[in-house]
């Protein structure tokens, strides 16, 4: 998710935002990204599986990246500009599970998003 996360203002897109826990800073995610990570997670957390997502700082941003610990007993709220559900990509629903599945998790990388966009906590 290396560049998941939206950061600039200059590209047209559809902007979902993920609240997650007691934490009122919202993450900016574009609606069809969120939309595929929101079948992974939801499916997840139902099993009462617990598991990370982790994406690198896009530019504009401070270096680093953020790793988030998702558990069933953690809130989370997904909210989609979108009023109209995307067509999911069964393949990319595939990758993110099959990340979930791993040791590390879900990493969110380049290659599932536009390269402007990438998960960004608002300030």
């Amino acid at each position: 998710m290396s560049a998941f996360i939206h950061g600039l203002a200059h590209r047209v897109a559809h902007m979902g935002t993920v609240y997650y826990g007691g934490s009122a800073t919202p993450i900016y995610i574009d609606d069809l990204a969120l939309a595929h990570l929101k079948v992974v997670i939801a499916t997840k957390l139902r099993r009462g599986e617990s598991f990370t997502v982790s994406w690198q700082h896009p530019e504009g941003q401070e270096p680093g990246r953020t790793t988030l610990w998702l558990h069933p007993s953690i809130p989370l709220r997904f909210v989609f500009d979108e009023p109209e559900s995307p067509q999911l990509s069964r393949e990319w629903i595939e990758d993110l599970a099959n990340s979930a599945n791993s040791s590390g998790g879900i990493l969110l990388v380049a290659q599932h998003f536009d390269s402007t966009s990438a998960p960004v906590p608002h300030p």
